[in-house]
Order: C-alpha cells, then sequence, then structure tokens
C-alpha cells in the first residue's frame, strides 16, 4: 500500500515536472513559440504575462525617476543615481517582446486588470528617452570630470602662488591658474557642472586679475626702481671727485632728474610704490645737492671771470701814469669779485692765488 502510495506521488511529481517544463519551454521569449500559444492558449503564457506586466511598470516608474534625477539634477550623486535608475530601466524595457508591441492579452487583463497597452509608438518613446537620458548622463559625467580638473587645478595655482619664493615660481603658478580656469569654461553651460562651475569661474577670474594686476603692476615698478637705481649710479659715479664744472653738473643732474622720473612713475597701487617713495625722497635730496653746487659753480665762475677781465683791462692801462688812490680801487674792485668765489668750485684755486697777488700788490701801494 505504501509502495503504490509512493509510486503515485512519484508519477503525480513527474507530472507536475513536466507540465512545469512545458510551461517552461512554451514561455520561452521566441515569437514562434508565444504567438501561437497566445492564441490557442493565452493563459498557458500567464508567467510571461506577470514578467510583462511587472517590466512594463518597473520601466514607466523607472523612466519618470531617471528623468528627474538627470534632468533636473542638483548635484552629482542625482546624477549617478539618476545613470542606475535608466540602467534598470532599460533592464526592464529589454524585458518587454518586441514582438508582442500592440498585443492586449484580453484575459490576463480581464482577471489581473492591468492598464498598459503595447504599442510601437509607446516603447519607440520609452527607447528614445532612455537613450537621450543615457547621452545626457554621458555629458554631465564628462562634464563633472571637467569641473573636477579644472577646480583642482586652480587650487593648486592658488596655493602654489602663495607659497611661491620667485617671479618665475609664481609666472608658473599663474599659467596653471589660467589652464585650470580654461578647463572650467570647457564646461557646457546647459550641464549641471556648468551652472556650478559659473560661479567658481566667476570668483577664480575676479582673484587671478587682482593678482595678476598686482604682479604687473610688480614687474612694472620692478622695472622702474632698476632702471631708476642704474640712472641713480651713474649720477653717483659722475658726481665723484668734485669739483666740477657747471656743464659736468648739469650732466650729473640729468641723471638724477631721469632716475627721478622713472620713480615718480609708479602708481601708487603698485607693490613696490613704498621703495619707490624711499628712493624718491633720497634721489631728490641728491638732485637739490647737485642743483646747489651748480649754482655755487655757475656763480663763482662768473666772478672769477669778472675779476680775471677787470684785471687784463687794469695791466693793459698805463699805470705809471695813474693815482695810486685809483690802482688800489681797481685792485679792491678785483678783490670784491675773487670774494665772491666759494669754496669747492673749480674756480676757487685760481681765485685764491689772484687774491694773494691782488692783497699784496695793495698792500705795496699803501
Amino acid at each position: 500500500m505504501v509502495a503504490r502510495s509512493l509510486g503515485c506521488f512519484g508519477s503525480a511529481m513527474a507530472t507536475i515536472t513536466g507540465l512545469a517544463g512545458f510551461v517552461w519551454v512554451l514561455n520561452l521569449p521566441y515569437p514562434m513559440i508565444r504567438w501561437p500559444v497566445s492564441r490557442v492558449a493565452p493563459l498557458v503564457l500567464l508567467p510571461s504575462y506577470i514578467k510583462m506586466d511587472h517590466d512594463y511598470r518597473q520601466a514607466i516608474s523607472l523612466v519618470e525617476q531617471a528623468d528627474q534625477l538627470v534632468n533636473q539634477a542638483t548635484s552629482a550623486s542625482d546624477i549617478e543615481l539618476g545613470d542606475e535608475k535608466v540602467a534598470q530601466a532599460q533592464m526592464h524595457l529589454d524585458g518587454l517582446p518586441v514582438w508582442f508591441l500592440g498585443y492586449y492579452p484580453t484575459g490576463y487583463c480581464t482577471f489581473f486588470g492591468c492598464t498598459w497597452r503595447f504599442t510601437v509608438d509607446e516603447f519607440q518613446s520609452a527607447r528614445g528617452e532612455i537613450g537621450r537620458m543615457e547621452a545626457v548622463v554621458f555629458q554631465e559625467r564628462n562634464a563633472q570630470n571637467l569641473l573636477q580638473e579644472g577646480t583642482l587645478a586652480v587650487s593648486g595655482a592658488q596655493q602654489a602662488f602663495q607659497t611661491a619664493e620667485s617671479g618665475s615660481d609664481r609666472a608658473v603658478a599663474l599659467t596653471t591658474w589660467q589652464q585650470g580656469m580654461d578647463r572650467l569654461n570647457e564646461i557646457p553651460p546647459v550641464t549641471l557642472a556648468g551652472r556650478q562651475s559659473a560661479t567658481k569661474l566667476a570668483a577664480y577670474e575676479r582673484d587671478y586679475q587682482q593678482v595678476a594686476g598686482n604682479v604687473a603692476g610688480g614687474n612694472r615698478s620692478g622695472t622702474l626702481v632698476d632702471a631708476a637705481k642704474a640712472f641713480g649710479y651713474e649720477a653717483a659715479v659722475a658726481g665723484q671727485n668734485p669739483p666740477h664744472s657747471v656743464a659736468r653738473w648739469e650732466t650729473i643732474a640729468g641723471l638724477w632728474e631721469s632716475a627721478i622720473a622713472r620713480l615718480e612713475a609708479i602708481p601708487v597701487e603698485d607693490p613696490g610704490y613704498s621703495e619707490a617713495q624711499t628712493l624718491l625722497a633720497q634721489y631728490q635730496s641728491n638732485l637739490g645737492i647737485v642743483q646747489e653746487n651748480m649754482i655755487k659753480e655757475e656763480a663763482s665762475a662768473r666772478a672769477f671771470d669778472s675779476a680775471n677781465e677787470k684785471s687784463t683791462r687794469m695791466l693793459a692801462q698805463n699805470l705809471e701814469g695813474m693815482d695810486r688812490n685809483q690802482i688800489a680801487s681797481l685792485l679792491q674792485d678785483i678783490l670784491n669779485d675773487l670774494e665772491k668765489v666759494q669754496p669747492g668750485t673749480t674756480s676757487h684755486a685760481r681765485a685764491a692765488d689772484m687774491m694773494k697777488s691782488a692783497n699784496q700788490k695793495l698792500t705795496q701801494l699803501k
């Protein structure tokens, strides 16, 4: 009895297994199998209908979710999650048999209340939407890469500029800074990264213009200061071992004036303005000394020339026929001019010799 029961149970299991296998074969996703079955015994395709219903509902839901995440993204994480939803929606769309488009399983939908109808237009629309979102995700990822690369480049350049110890290091940092901004400019403005980079780029460009302006100003002021120092050095060399002639003092004054003109050309906003003002005060003082020496030299030369001219006229006269007082008056007039010759001038030594001789002659007349 037990053996007979086991035999019946085994036969039943074998029958059920065979039927399950037969149903599985009939539900294989091949049009040559499913299509005839759907016309003769549609309920046999119940597993396929259930899967199709599930794939359809999931595809529609996931397409809507992906559209919200991808096309209305507010962060990079939205793009990544949207990409996952796009892939899932694509998987469920792939589960829908293309050969079944337009077919409506009346029997199944009568019992289970399905609300879908597979149409070619609907299927193609979903496919097209998925394809567009895949393209958007691809573009957004590339844009995010550009955003990350550009941001890192600018941040690194800003730090490198702050720690730069030489002009060449600062120039390299500025070049890297500009390259980073160029990467940000490559981001399409319609992307999320493009919208995110717009604010950053504006701030980066503002800071770059300010820093580059300071560097340019520093280079300009440095060049002008170096030029001023060169003129100042030449003026100092030319002014060594005085006294000098008026022409030489004029040349020296011109050198100091050239140095001063370059220092005065440095604007207040340049980094080298403070140093320029310090040098300017020193150079203007030096120019003042030179101008004083030039005035002294010119006045002394004029006085000596006058005394020398008077001495020549006096010697040309017949002194033997002149009264002592007349001769003394002429000598005193010459001495008055010689006394105007100041020390530290080219005429002073000759004026001193001439004054000594005139005083001796004046003493002899007394």
